[in-house]
């Protein structure tokens, strides 16, 4: 019982540093070749939006509003990614332990 509780123990340290990294960690999405690029923390927080002035077109909203989107959805990927190598080795592959930002 005392060794399974130092596992725990260590697995909780252990997750720990990886959500900390997690979290000063930053990753980039892109849409449109690099019109727009969407940087987010290793949490999923939203720290930059940065679109080229070739993608402004009054008359086509719509175009940029696609180009932002697919930007963060592409964003969210790396997070998706970047959790996953980060806590990965921690679960042991325990598909994330059934908790909610695993």
């Amino acid at each position: 019982m005392q060794q399974m509780m130092k596992q725990a123990q260590k697995m909780q340290q252990q997750m720990a540093t990886a959500q900390a990294e997690l979290a000063e960690a930053e990753v980039t999405g892109t849409a449109g070749g690099g019109l727009v690029t969407v940087t987010l923390s290793g949490a999923g927080e939203i720290r930059s939006v940065k679109i080229d002035p070739k993608a402004v077109d009054p008359d086509d909203v719509e175009t940029l509003e696609d180009l932002v989107l697919a930007a963060v959805r592409s964003a969210n990927d790396e997070v998706r990614k970047l959790t996953e190598e980060k806590m990965g080795p921690v679960t042991g592959g325990l598909g994330g332990l059934g908790l909610p930002g695993f």
